[in-house]
């Protein structure tokens, strides 16, 4: 069955509040047994929406869901937030406990979010913005072909959810927009993001899985990313911060990232435990990024990052709390114009990143290139046109890996063991130095580098 919010009393004038037609478009459609609610052409002024089990939210093309900036639309509910539960405002679109929901069609939801930026910038805002679709607990989610925009904060946050699907979906926020990562996958199965082109004020795709202080550690796995176009965003594909729930078997393939601020980034640091593994990265296109590659287990952005315990470079008991990378995997990748750092691995002292290779990549520094941060850490400095810094590291291997317009060392190792160099090179270097540079290092292999 087919339920037209018009028919339940909808205007599409872009000003009378449509909230109570389409919530009994919804309970019509679940009274039934499931079907179909469907916003015809026009713009539809509404608060938040509720999706049931067994229904499909379908937009027309030339339709268009404005969410309201009436801060009393929107009830206070527990959920996460960064990770954490909490109270926080409801989404614009909502589902909890729910199976079999989709959102369909060629039409547009627009988060209308600017009011809630300013209230963040000017710390007002008195519980966490709304997302923009926020799913929780929830099994077989689909999410396909519509366009997300001006989202209040992250624009697709998946919660602890089973089989999710996010297909030929376009995701536009403005670039100085804080915290509207396009799409955030967190403790969820089974996820399935193809097609996507996503241009966003913060992280193009984030897979999270929960901070220390989440009680309940619930890792985010099974995930393909593939197909997918990533603009402006501060990073292309991250992993993290909130991992204390473990992110594991995920691959990343078919990808273009165009001026993202960073490519493929893993990052966390000491109390969050957890671990990210088997992560596969394969036939990836990026323009202009700071740094392509970054695995950091010194991050210190939000809460507890400047404590002592984070950024201490001395080595610490391995706890449960100690996070850890491992077997992680790229190839076939071409990096243009990057311009800090052409890569930077940064372990643990007592928890090195380890497993890893590199094969058939080529990366080409920016001569022109603003000095920038390669990763955030209390004593990584801002740089530009240099090589591949790997600190605290092991069992990494590089075959055929060229770096192009390098200023000093194409390789800078310090606390490493048992790194491979298969068929290297470095294409005109901004002068003449030695190729690596290593402090503190045990079995280096170098094999045809020139």
């Amino acid at each position: 069955m087919i339920y037209n919010i018009a028919d339940f009393g909808a205007k599409g004038d872009g000003k009378t509040k449509c909230t109570e037609a389409i919530r009994a478009a919804f309970d019509k459609c679940k009274a039934d047994g499931g079907g179909t609610v469907y916003v015809p052409c026009g713009k539809y002024l509404t608060g938040p929406v509720y999706l049931e089990s067994n229904t499909v939210l379908n937009l027309e093309a030339g339709a268009e869901l404005i969410f309201s900036n009436d801060i009393s639309d929107y009830k206070v509910v527990t959920s996460r937030w960064e990770g954490v539960k909490r109270d926080c405002y409801e989404s614009c679109i909502n589902a909890y406990n729910k199976t079999n929901i989709s959102i369909t069609g060629r039409g547009t939801i627009n988060g209308n979010g600017k009011m809630w930026w300013d209230l963040f910038l000017a710390k007002k805002n008195e519980y966490p913005r709304p997302k923009l679709i926020a799913p929780y607990e929830c099994e077989h989610v689909l999410i396909q072909g519509v366009f997300l925009t001006n989202s209040p904060s992250w624009t697709i946050n998946t919660i602890l959810c089973n089989n999710i699907t996010v297909d030929t979906v376009s995701i536009k926020n403005p670039a100085d927009s804080p915290n509207t990562d396009g799409i955030d996958p967190e403790s969820c199965r089974n996820i399935h993001i193809s097609n996507c082109h996503i241009d966003v004020g913060d992280d193009c795709i984030a897979v999270k899985a929960g901070t220390e202080d989440t009680a309940d550690r619930v890792s985010c796995e099974n995930i393909t990313i593939t197909n997918c176009t990533m603009c402006h965003g501060h990073g292309g594909v991250v992993l993290g911060s909130e991992m204390s729930g473990d992110i594991k078997y995920v691959t990343i393939s078919n990808c273009v990232f165009e001026g993202t601020e960073r490519g493929i980034r893993l990052k966390s640091r000491r109390g969050r435990g957890g671990v990210i593994e088997d992560i596969r990265v394969n036939n990836i296109i990026m323009n202009k990024v700071h740094c392509p590659f970054i695995a950091n287990l010194y991050y210190n952005c939000g809460p507890r990052g400047e404590e002592e315990f984070v950024w201490d470079k001395n080595p610490r008991p391995i706890t449960a709390d100690t996070p850890a990378y491992r077997r992680l995997n790229f190839s076939n990748i071409t990096c243009k114009e990057a311009s800090a750092s052409a890569g930077f691995f940064y372990g643990l002292a007592e928890m090195y990143v380890e497993d890893c290779s590199f094969e058939d990549v080529f990366v080409s520094m920016d001569s022109d290139g603003v000095a920038d941060f390669p990763a955030m850490a209390k004593d990584v400095e801002m740089c530009t046109q240099k090589g591949f810094f790997l600190s605290n590291v092991r069992g990494i291997r590089f075959s055929n890996f060229t770096i192009k317009n390098v200023d000093g060392p194409a390789f800078i190792l310090e606390n490493a063991e048992d790194i491979v160099f298969s068929n290297c090179r470095i294409e005109e270097p901004a002068y003449e130095c030695e190729p690596i540079t290593q402090k503190n290092t045990k079995n280096i292999r170098v094999s045809e580098l020139d």
